[in-house]
C-alpha cells in the first residue's frame, strides 16, 4: 500500500515537494489549494502557469481545494504556506486536521505578531504533533525543472528526520538528516533579511567585494540570532544557514533579494509590494527579528538598517554609510 502524502498549499514550493515525493513509485501525493477555480484550472492544465510557467504537474499528483479529498489516508502532512498566511490557513483547516499525523514544514519566516516560527504556529493551532523542518538553498524554480539541489531535514526525532529524508531524495535532490529544528527555522527566516541588504547592495550596484562582504557578516548575525534562541552554531555553517543565504542573495528567482535591489534603485516598499505577485517573506519577518533582538539584547546591525529602510523611510544608501562607520571591532 502506497504511503499517501498530502501538501497544504499549491504555490511553487508546494507543487515542487510534491514533484519530488511523486517520484517515488511507493507514495501517493495529493496537492490541497485554498481557491477552488484555480485548483481546478491548475489540475485541468497541470500547471501553474502562474508561478511555475512551463513546468508540467505529473497526472499522478492529486489537486483538489476539497480537504477532506486531500488529506484522505494521508499519513504525513507537508506544509507548503507563507508563514504569514499559516495561522489564518491552519484556523480553517484545523477541524478537518484531527488525526495526529506528523507536519513536514518547508515554511520559511516568522510570524509577524507572535514572533513564533513555523513549528509553534502548527502545534499551537493543530496540538502537539511531530514536525520536521526542510530547509537549505532549493527555489522551487529549479527543483520543479529537476535541477540538483541538496537540503536538510531537521527534527528532534532523529528516526523521524531519516524518514522524512528517505520521502524526499532523488537522484537529484539530496537532503542530510539534522537534530535542530530551531536552527533551521531560525536560519530559513533570518537569512530573507540578509537576502534584502543584499538585493539594495545590487540596486545601488556596489559590486561583488561589499556584497560578498555583507554574506559574511550577515551569517555571523544569522548565528548570534540563533544560538540566543536554542540553536546550533553549527546548523548555521551547513545548507540551511550559509548555503541557502548564498542562494538567497544571488539567485534572480529570490523575491527578497529583489525587493532590495528595487529599493536600492529607488522605489518604495509601497510600490515594490503592490506589483509582486509572489510573497517577500522577508518584509515581515525584518520587524519580527528586530523586536525580538530588542527585546534581547541581540546586536543585529545589518537587520537594523534594513529595518529602518524598510519602516522608517531611511535611504539605502545612508544605511550602508551608518554600517561602514560603526566602531572597529575584531573578528
Amino acid at each position: 500500500m502506497p504511503t499517501k502524502i498530502a501538501v497544504i498549499g499549491g504555490g511553487a514550493m508546494g507543487i515542487a515537494c510534491a514533484m519530488l515525493l511523486d517520484e517515488h513509485e511507493d507514495q501517493r501525493v495529493s496537492i490541497w489549494m485554498r481557491n477552488e477555480k484555480y485548483a481546478n484550472q491548475v489540475a485541468s492544465s497541470r500547471e501553474n502557469s502562474r508561478l511555475l510557467p512551463g513546468v508540467k504537474i505529473p497526472e499522478r499528483i492529486e489537486i483538489t481545494s476539497d480537504i477532506e479529498q486531500a488529506i484522505d489516508q494521508a499519513e504525513y502532512l507537508v506544509m507548503a504556506i507563507p508563514s504569514s498566511f499559516l495561522r489564518e490557513s491552519l484556523e480553517q483547516l484545523a477541524p478537518h486536521l484531527t488525526e495526529n499525523r506528523p507536519a513536514i514544514s518547508v515554511i520559511k519566516g516568522l510570524e509577524p505578531e507572535t514572533h513564533f516560527r513555523p513549528s509553534e504556529i502548527i502545534t499551537e493551532v493543530l496540538g502537539t504533533r511531530s514536525i520536521v523542518a526542510v530547509g537549505g538553498p532549493s527555489h522551487a524554480e529549479e527543483i520543479s525543472r529537476k535541477l540538483p539541489a541538496s537540503v536538510v531535514a531537521a527534527c528532534g526525532d532523529l528516526s523521524l528526520a531519516k524518514k522524512v529524508q528517505a520521502m524526499f531524495a532523488t537522484d537529484r535532490f539530496r537532503v542530510y538528516a539534522n537534530l535542530d529544528l530551531i536552527g533551521v527555522e531560525i536560519a530559513g527566516a533570518v537569512k530573507n533579511i540578509i537576502a534584502i541588504a543584499a538585493g539594495i547592495c545590487d540596486g545601488l550596484a556596489f559590486g561583488d567585494n561589499a556584497k560578498s562582504a555583507l554574506m559574511t557578516r550577515g551569517q555571523v548575525e544569522m548565528t548570534r540570532f540563533g544560538t540566543h534562541f536554542g540553536a546550533e552554531a553549527e546548523t548555521f555553517m551547513g545548507l540551511a544557514g550559509i548555503g541557502d543565504l548564498i542562494t538567497t542573495c544571488i539567485s534572480p528567482y529570490g523575491r527578497n533579494r529583489l525587493v532590495g535591489e528595487r529599493l536600492g534603485k529607488g522605489e518604495t516598499l509601497d510600490q515594490i509590494v503592490s506589483s509582486m505577485d509572489s510573497v517577500a517573506e522577508g518584509v515581515k519577518t525584518t520587524k519580527a527579528v528586530m523586536e525580538l533582538a530588542d527585546n534581547n539584547g541581540i546586536e543585529m546591525p545589518i537587520t537594523r538598517e534594513v529595518f529602518r529602510v524598510l519602516f522608517e523611510d531611511k535611504s539605502p544608501l545612508e544605511a550602508t554609510q551608518t554600517l561602514m562607520s560603526r566602531p572597529f571591532k575584531q573578528e
